[in-house]
């Protein structure tokens, strides 16, 4: 594919727009290629897929879903679920080196983070070395000191643009996360939360 788009470029055969087309086909195969949907389900040219593990199954999207984010999921572990009618907005992220569940009919907005580990080492040195080894070798397959916590977010939640989820966390069915939050504890369901970190700001019709 690569080798005829440069050939035809070379030839002055092809424009700009045929080449974005083509790229922006290309990055939404690789992301079916690195996860398992439903077919009634979207990647958008902006999504992005990291499967280090490359094993399909540990990327799941069910029915009518939306993805314009970047889904990733670390070599020594994780997982992501995604249910039916989600949206992940633009430059969002989810990273799992552990399981982050997410139900039905849930809006993430744009550049949201949503990790469930810590990513790198406490300890300085072993966070150096840890470093060294994704520059050198790839990202390790043993997860060794680096702590996780699963995340759970129920049903028709609704994460605001600018937030962050840390991990460990549950959200509660029918939450709202207010723009900009930093979530570091759980959130009661049909509850409106704001701040860094998030608080309580007042109960939601059921």
């Amino acid at each position: 594919m690569l080798k005829r788009l440069f050939r035809r470029l070379f030839f002055n055969s092809i424009s700009t727009h045929e080449i974005r087309e083509i790229l922006e086909r290309e990055s939404i195969i690789s992301c079916e290629r690195n996860s398992v949907k439903e077919d009634s389900s979207r990647f958008y040219a902006e999504a992005s897929v990291n499967n280090f593990q490359h094993k399909r199954d540990s990327i799941s999207i069910g029915s009518d879903s939306h993805i314009r984010g970047t889904l990733q999921v670390f070599a020594y572990g994780g997982s992501i679920r995604i249910g039916n009618y989600c949206y992940i907005g633009e430059n969002s992220h989810i990273w799992s080196g552990d399981k982050i569940e997410i139900g039905n009919n849930v809006l993430i907005s744009h550049q949201v983070n949503i990790i469930d580990s810590n990513s790198h080492e406490i300890n300085a040195f072993e966070r150096a070395e840890g470093y060294k080894h994704i520059l050198t070798k790839g990202h390790p397959k043993e997860k060794g000191s680096i702590h996780t916590a699963p995340i759970l977010i129920k049903d028709n939640v609704w994460i605001s643009f600018g937030c962050i989820i840390l991990k460990g966390v549950t959200i509660g069915e029918g939450a709202v996360v207010a723009a900009g939050s930093v979530v570091t504890k759980d959130v009661a369901p049909f509850s409106l939360v704001a701040g860094n970190p998030a608080r309580f700001i007042k109960d939601l019709p059921r």
